[in-house]
């Protein structure tokens, strides 16, 4: 079963397949089978062309895989993981050479 553990969207900057990205959906996904578990932290840049454009688009999504094991979801992992998760993103980011504005929130956090 998947979980979005986290989610928020912040300003960010991007140019992805010749569009110009403004914001990012920053997510920290739980995904649990027959007694194994996985963390992945993840990043969606979107245009975000004004106050109500969240469209995510498909093109723009960047995965890690942050833990896999044995298992089942644990609230003090997941919570270390929250702690953790704009350094994992940074690094997707900067893959793509790409920057997530962490002081600048469009929206409050979502936990599942």
């Amino acid at each position: 079963m998947e979980v979005n553990v986290y989610q928020r969207y912040f300003e960010a900057e991007l140019e992805y397949n010749g569009v110009k990205r403004r914001a990012a959906s920053v997510l920290l996904i739980s995904d649990s089978e027959a007694g194994n578990i996985k963390y992945t932290a993840a990043v969606a840049f979107m245009p975000y062309e004004d106050s109500e454009d969240f469209r995510v688009p498909y093109d723009a999504y960047f995965t890690k895989v942050i833990f896999e094991g044995r298992g089942r979801r644990s609230k003090k992992k997941e919570k270390q993981f929250i702690e953790d998760l704009a350094q994992y993103i940074d690094e997707l980011a900067t893959e793509v050479e790409g920057s997530v504005f962490w002081d600048k929130p469009l929206s409050c956090e979502r936990l599942g």
